[in-house]
């Protein structure tokens, strides 16, 4: 039976609470969040997949996990922007982990989906990181297109986060799984806050086996989806991003979904 077990830190370290070891636990934290606190999820089995809940405002989340202990970092300040005003606020948080049931493995799922990844995640995944991000803003970092919000006519503070490339045209984003899935399906959300916006007509997507996709994209507020033939893959690079011809220099990325199941071992 994979265990799993929760601590709150300080920033130097010191526990402020920790719950027992279990196949499922919860810890109830009775206190306000100060900058520098970190949770750490401890777990029995690295190489394997975990449901968490870090945060009471954000979603349960089913998560593969590549290390003895995680550690996500409370955001705080200026990070806290792409956060619902309730998020890690309070004197009282609920925070929840426990194994992932084979069924919910198995299934067809965006793969790409992680509201808790951030910039210093190491050992979970997935995780995106990008060459660029605009003036190095959390309302514009790479991990907003995978957070599972798809707010986009507006920009620049929450529900409207998103990838910014800072008008480079030589950006790229990355998405990394941390191990073989098989993806299907690829599908884009793009930033619509028209006509401050502008928008990708195409874009290319690289796959970890040396595979290509093309994406011919359109001006739209809503999902883009695009099948593909299955193939195995560790990663992907979204990348050579081609601007609508329009006066806005601002096409921005607000949700990338990788549609497939795990790979059978």
């Amino acid at each position: 039976m994979d265990t799993v077990k929760l601590k709150v830190l300080n920033a130097d370290g010191y526990t402020r609470m920790a719950s027992a070891a279990g196949e499922q636990v919860s810890l109830v934290y009775a206190g306000a969040y100060a900058p520098g606190d970190r949770i750490a999820l401890s777990v029995s089995r690295p190489e394997g997949y975990y449901v968490i809940q870090l945060e009471d405002t954000l979603p349960e989340t089913l998560v593969y996990i590549t290390q003895m202990e995680v550690v996500y970092t409370v955001p705080s300040g200026s990070d806290l922007i792409v956060f619902s005003p309730k998020s890690f606020s309070g004197s009282r948080h609920l925070i929840r982990a426990r194994a992932a049931r084979p069924e919910e493995v198995a299934q067809r799922r965006n793969l790409a989906l992680n509201p808790f990844d951030r910039h210093n995640s190491v050992g979970i995944f997935p995780h995106a990181e990008a060459n660029v991000e605009t003036r190095g803003e959390a309302v514009f970092a790479a991990y907003n297109a995978i957070d599972g919000i798809y707010e986009n006519a507006s920009h620049g503070e929450w529900p409207y986060q998103s990838w910014g490339i800072n008008r480079d045209p030589k950006a790229e984003w990355t998405l990394r799984f941390g191990r073989s899935v098989c993806i299907d399906e690829l599908r884009m959300t793009l930033r619509a806050d028209f006509p401050h916006d502008s928008w990708w007509e195409e874009a290319v997507v690289e796959f970890s086996d040396g595979s290509r996709e093309v994406l011919e994209l359109k001006k739209d507020d809503k999902p883009q989806a695009f099948p593909i033939a299955p193939r195995s893959v560790e990663w992907l690079t979204l990348k050579e991003l081609k601007k609508a011809e329009d006066l806005s220099p601002f096409p921005a990325l607000t949700q990338f979904e990788a549609w497939g199941t795990e790979v059978r071992k």
